[in-house]
This record gives C-alpha cells, sequence and structure tokens, in this order.
C-alpha cells in the first residue's frame, strides 16, 4: 500500500469517526415510533408475568385446580413459546420482519381471548399454549426489528377479576396489529431480499440525514455481500434463510461457535435465575412466609411491579452510556447477593413461630431489590444482546434459536419450581438460584464482550479469532466499514 492509498483511507477513517460522533446527538423520531411501537409487542409477555402471578389466586380457588395444574398453566406459555422462538427466525426470514410482528400479535390476541372466556381448566390452557406461541413470535422479532432499524448509538366477582386480568391482553396486541401497518420493514431484511431501493427509501425516513442514511446503506450492503459470499443484488431475492441452520449446528466457524455460546448462555442464565418463577409464583413464597391476606399478597406484587419498572427505566436510559457489561455484572451481582438474603429471611421464617415483622419486611425488600437488580442487567440486556451478535444472514435464526432455549428454560423452572421448593424449601430454592447468579457473573464476564456503540456489522469482528489470518483479514474490513 503506497503512501496516498494509505493517507485516503485514514482521512476516510477519520471522516467515518466524524460522521459518528456527529449523528449519535439525537434519535430519530420515526426510529424511536417504530422501535417502541415493535417493543410494545414484547410487553405483552412482561404483562402476562405481571398479571398471572396475581391472577393465579383467583384462579385456583375460582377454577378448583391443584398446585400442580398451577405449574402447569403457568409454564405452559413459556415452553409453548419455545415453538413460537424456534418458527420465528424462519418465517420472518419469509414474510419479513413486519408482518412477523402482525403475526406475532395476531396470534397472542387469539390466546388472551380464549384465556379471558375460558369457563374450565381445559380451554384455560388452550389459551396459554396459544398465547404462548404468540410470545415466543414477539420474544424474537421485537429486539431483532428493533436492532436493524436503529443506528448504532441509541376488586370484582371472583369469576371475572382473573378473566379480565388476563383477556386485557387483547387490547396491546390489537393495538400492536393496527399500528404495525405504518411501520417500515426492516433495511436489512430488504438489502438481503436484494431491494435496496426500498431499503434506501426506509433509512432516509429512519435517519436524520441523507447522508448518515447513506452511510448505513453502504455499511448494510457490504456485511450483506461479505455474508452472503457475493455481491449483493438481485439475484439475493429468493433467499428466505436457507442453509442457515446448518451453518449454526453443524458446522459452524470459530467466530460463530464463541457468538452461539454467547447468545445461548445469556439467554440461559437470564431464566435460571429463576426471575419469572419467583414472580410468579411471589403469593405463595409470602403465604409460605405469614402472609394470609389475598389483599396483602396483592399489594406485595403491586410494589415488585413499581420497583422493576422503575429499574427497567433506569437500564434504558443509561445502556448506551455505561454499556452492556457493567450494568450485566451489576444486575448479576446484585441477583445473587438479593436471593442469598432471600434465602436467609425466607429459613428464618420457616424455623419461626412467631413470623416476625421485620423478617417479612427483610424479604420482601429482597424480593424487590432482586426483581430490580434483573430489571438493570439480565431483563433488557438479554433481548438486546442477543440481537445485537449475530452476523446478517445468521441473526433472525440465530436469535430465534438463543430464544428458545430462554422460553425452554423458563419454562421448566416454571413448572418446577413449587415442587422443588416443597422438597428444598422456598429458602432452599433461594440459596440454589443465588449460587446459578454467581456462576452467570462469571460467565459474563469471560465470555461477554462490549458491544456498546457498535453497529450491528462491526460487532462480528469482536468474536473472530484474532489467530486466523482469513479471520483476521475479514474483521479488518468489517472494521474498516
Amino acid at each position: 500500500m503506497d503512501a496516498n492509498e494509505m493517507e485516503s483511507q485514514q482521512q476516510k477513517a477519520a471522516g467515518e469517526d466524524d460522521f459518528r460522533l456527529t449523528s449519535t446527538a439525537g434519535l430519530n423520531k420515526f426510529t424511536l415510533l417504530c422501535a417502541l411501537l415493535a417493543s410494545t409487542n414484547s410487553i405483552l409477555l412482561g404483562y402476562d408475568i405481571g398479571v398471572m402471578s396475581g391472577a393465579v389466586l383467583f384462579i385456583k380457588e375460582n377454577l378448583k385446580i391443584t398446585s400442580v395444574q398451577v405449574e402447569i398453566l403457568v409454564g405452559s406459555l413459556n415452553v409453548l413459546s419455545l415453538v413460537g422462538s424456534l418458527a420465528s427466525g424462519k418465517t420472518s426470514d419469509y414474510i419479513g420482519r413486519r408482518y412477523t410482528i402482525v403475526l406475532a400479535a395476531a396470534t397472542f390476541l387469539v390466546g388472551a381471548l380464549l384465556m379471558g372466556f375460558a369457563p374450565s381448566f381445559p380451554l384455560l390452557l388452550a389459551g396459554r399454549i396459544v398465547a404462548g406461541i404468540g410470545v415466543g413470535y414477539s420474544l424474537m422479532i421485537a429486539p431483532l426489528y428493533t436492532a436493524e432499524i436503529s443506528p448504532a448509538m441509541k376488586r370484582l366477582p371472583q369469576n371475572l377479576n382473573w378473566r379480565l386480568m388476563l383477556g386485557l391482553a387483547a387490547v396491546p396486541a390489537i393495538a400492536i396489529g393496527i399500528g404495525v401497518t405504518a411501520m417500515p420493514e426492516s433495511p436489512r431484511w430488504l438489502v438481503m431480499k436484494g431491494r435496496t431501493h426500498e431499503a434506501k427509501r426506509v433509512l432516509i425516513k429512519v435517519s436524520d440525514t441523507v447522508q448518515e442514511a447513506e452511510f448505513r446503506l453502504s455499511e448494510i450492503t457490504k456485511a450483506a455481500a461479505m455474508d452472503l459470499g457475493e455481491a449483493t443484488s438481485s439475484n439475493h431475492s429468493d433467499w428466505r434463510g436457507q442453509g442457515v441452520w446448518k451453518e449454526l449446528l453443524l458446522n459452524p466457524s470459530k467466530p460463530v461457535c464463541r457468538i452461539i455460546i454467547a447468545a445461548i448462555g445469556i439467554n440461559f442464565f437470564m431464566q435460571a435465575s429463576g426471575n419469572d418463577a419467583v414472580i410468579y409464583y411471589c403469593p405463595e413464597v409470602f403465604k409460605d412466609a405469614g402472609i394470609q391476606d389475598k389483599r396483602q399478597l396483592f399489594g406485595v406484587n403491586v410494589i415488585m411491579g413499581v420497583a422493576k419498572a422503575t429499574f427497567v427505566l433506569i437500564s434504558a436510559v443509561y445502556l448506551d452510556r455505561f454499556g452492556r457489561r457493567p450494568l450485566l455484572l451489576l444486575g448479576s451481582i446484585g441477583m445473587a447477593l438479593s436471593l442469598a438474603v432471600l434465602g436467609m429471611g425466607s429459613k428464618f421464617l420457616q424455623h419461626s413461630e412467631t413470623k416476625p415483622l421485620w423478617a417479612i419486611i427483610v424479604c420482601i425488600i429482597a424480593v424487590c431489590a432482586d426483581v430490580s437488580f434483573f430489571s438493570i442487567g439480565l431483563g433488557p440486556i438479554t433481548w438486546v444482546y442477543s440481537s445485537e451478535i449475530f452476523p446478517l444472514r445468521l441473526r433472525a435464526q440465530g436469535t430465534g434459536l438463543a430464544i428458545s432455549v430462554n422460553r425452554l428454560v423458563s419454562g421448566v423452572m416454571s413448572m418446577t419450581f413449587l415442587t422443588i421448593s416443597e422438597k428444598i424449601t422456598f429458602g432452599g430454592m433461594f440459596f440454589v438460584l443465588s449460587g446459578i447468579m454467581v456462576v452467570a457473573t462469571l460467565f459474563f464476564y469471560f465470555f461477554l464482550p462490549e458491544t456498546k456503540n457498535k453497529s450491528l456489522e462491526e460487532v462480528w469482528a469482536l468474536f473472530e479469532d484474532k489467530d486466523t489470518t482469513g479471520d483476521d483479514q475479514r474483521g479488518m474490513q468489517m472494521r474498516e466499514m
């Protein structure tokens, strides 16, 4: 490389650095609106978790079901969401990200209506199953769409109350189904399909300037050309994700292996932390601790929900300021300590005949701390991280694979939490979960690199084998984008 060419590349890199600095000042309003609408889809799961923990108190009494049936009812949504997660990757590669969001909302709508009008346990379970498939689709497509479109920077009768609590989930599902018509398709999916001109129009809408749109289109096009093995053109219009499962599971390269380990690992530990199960069965935990009044149990749920929502907002504000790793490590360490305190408090109350108020308060604080630290770290970051690290060609189905592990572990935890706790007590269960979070902290520290301020096309370089010449050359190309 001669001096003139080297100087030209240095000027290009400097210009791109200047562009990155100026383009991160704000977030395009249309991008923000689309991201918020897509993310609303994944709120359906959070709504279900929060509502189900309170509704199950009334369902158990009204429908006269056993604890085992409660576990099946609660866990079925999580297990069946595995189906939606596995299918969502291929579906979104075939029909696009936008229509997959519509499919997810429609499926959840049918499930919510079945649950709201269910006259018996079997039909209620059927509604949970259908809703679970919709949740599976939502959990994959919402963060994926948001990542791809965003720039690198930024009291009642008992037989009615639980029906309203569950059936109201239909409202956001309907809103999503209508609102999605105003959302554009993912520009990265359009590029993969060879529809570059449409991708440019979308990027102009979701970027602050035409210059930014052209810069992002250039990055996406180069990454797609490299990912698909040739220059992106109209002959990619028939590509529907074929060959991706083989590349992910049968013949992955070293960088892809590292990405799969990171994506599956963070999704595994998100649910192995027991957060969903703790929220679902929080009333059972505090009934065991000495709180018997349903209004008081419901009050604990409200306090926990407020804490969770508050810290989700905090994480959203500081995620790009401090980065993924610091918040993830802070959250996992905080969860380990909170669960240990909750275990000690539960053990104390188990062996106490008087059930002192101070011990109950400690347990309530520990539960709130646990869900708060989860909301700072694993809660939001898992979805963001999973959708960031896969290269373009593998992103939809790779993210679907990782989230299917998430839903499988969540289902297992939800369907076994009460049974295991009856064997080893709630206190023992919380100690086990605390130990899991210690292991999770170590995993995050050693296996998850920081992705803050990296474009989706640049993240690949973080997982490359720096000792392999071919990978080094590819990494250099990616960093030059």
